[in-house]
This record gives structure tokens, sequence and C-alpha cells, in this order.
């Protein structure tokens, strides 16, 4: 038999075996400092400015209700207006001074000129004090509407009947005239009435002192309401 297993020919020779290749990592670069400084001044930035906006907005809402507190404290529902800044006196018109007398009839009978007298128990006044029951003292000093009206039932025709508002600037100083109004009567009128009535705005300093002065108490009508005086601050 012959073998056709065997052949001269060499065997092909085995080829190389070639190792993987492996990979190599390259690390990358790390950050410089200058952008790492500049990073963190950045977010501290940030937080500053977080933390400044929420104080402000606290603060701001704080001072809202506090002055919306201040404009409702006699129950009234207002908005924030530079009216809270207006001074106390401003604020509360019902400390404000005024004064509004009452006549009282003189006891005494046969009385010529004079100042007319004022019943202090039925009188308003507040923040304005009294000198004898006839002059009324200034305690606030300011600007004034001062006024007056006397009316008159007799008197003795010859002339005009006039009333005097009187100033001095204390009980020690000399008065002088700083109004006056008059009215006529005649004999057939009737009713045999007159009235004279005044009124005017005068600055007054603390312990001025006014009253009213007339020609003739006994010819003063003292009926309520027709005689009055008064004042009030502007």
């Amino acid at each position: 038999m012959i073998n056709t297993y065997q052949t001269s020919l060499a065997p092909p020779p085995v080829p190389p075996r070639h190792s993987r290749s492996q990979l190599v990592r390259i690390p990358d670069p790390l950050p410089s400092r200058g952008n790492n400084k500049f990073l963190i001044r950045f977010l501290v930035a940030v937080v500053l400015l977080q933390l400044f906006l929420t104080v402000g907005g606290f603060l701001y809402l704080n001072h809202n209700t506090t002055m919306g507190k201040h404009l409702t404290a006699e129950g009234k529902d207002v908005l924030f207006c530079p009216v809270a800044f207006l001074s106390t006196e401003e604020q509360k018109p019902a400390s404000r001074a005024l004064a509004r007398m009452v006549v009282e009839h003189p006891q005494v009978k046969k009385i010529t000129s004079g100042y007319l007298q004022w019943d202090i128990k039925h009188s308003l006044r507040r923040n304005v004090n009294y000198y004898h029951s006839i002059w009324l003292t200034i305690l606030q000093p300011g600007d004034y509407y001062v006024y007056s009206r006397v009316t008159f039932s007799s008197s003795d025709y010859k002339r005009a009947l006039v009333s005097m508002v009187k100033l001095r600037k204390n009980d020690t100083e000399e008065e002088k005239t700083v109004m006056q109004a008059f009215c006529s009567l005649e004999r057939r009128m009737v009713p045999d009435l007159c009235t004279a009535s005044q009124g005017e705005v005068m600055k007054l300093e603390g312990g001025n002192q006014l009253s009213v002065w007339v020609p003739n108490l006994s010819w003063v009508n003292y009926e309520e309401g027709a005689t009055i005086f008064g004042m009030y601050k502007l």
C-alpha cells in the first residue's frame, strides 16, 4: 500500500501569536489654581447676594407691618403713605387746643362797660386755660382762629354798639384791641336785637390771654346761644 499521509513537503510554519495591546490611560490635567480662586469667589458672591436679599426683604416686610399697625391704631384700614411721618400733634387732632365759651349773666345789676364773664362749668375747653372767668389763656403756641358773637338787646340809641376782642401777652401786660365788630339798634326795631359777629386768624404765643369787652354789660343778651366766644388751633 502506498502511504498517502507522508509527504516530502515541510509543514507550514505556525503563525506567531501576538499579545493583546494594553490601553494606556492618560490622566486629565488638573485645573490651575487661578480657576479655583475664581470659582470660589463667584460662589461666595452668590451666597452673600442671596443673604443680603433675604435680610433686606425681611426688614422691608417688618417695616411695612410696623407702619401699618401705627396707621391703623384707631381701627381704620389705610395704606402706607407719608402721613405716617407727620408729627404726633398732627396725627391726633383731638389734642389740639380749642374753646367755646358760654356767657354768664353778671350778678351785679348796675354795671357799665366791662369784660364778659364766662360760665366755665358749661363751656367747652381743651388745652386752653382761664383766668378769673374772664380771660382765656393760651397753652399751645400757634395759629388760632378766634371768633366772637355778641347779641345786644338794648342800647342808648346814640351810637353803634361794639364788641371788642382784647389781647394781652400775660396777666401783667397792658391789653390791646385785636378785633372789633359793630351793630345798631333802632327804636322801632322788632325784635329789639342786633348781633356783632367777628372772626380772624391770629398767631398766639403761650401765656397770651384774650377776652371780650362791651361798652355796657347790661345791654348784652344773655340767652343761650346768643353770645359766645371761642377759638381753635389750626
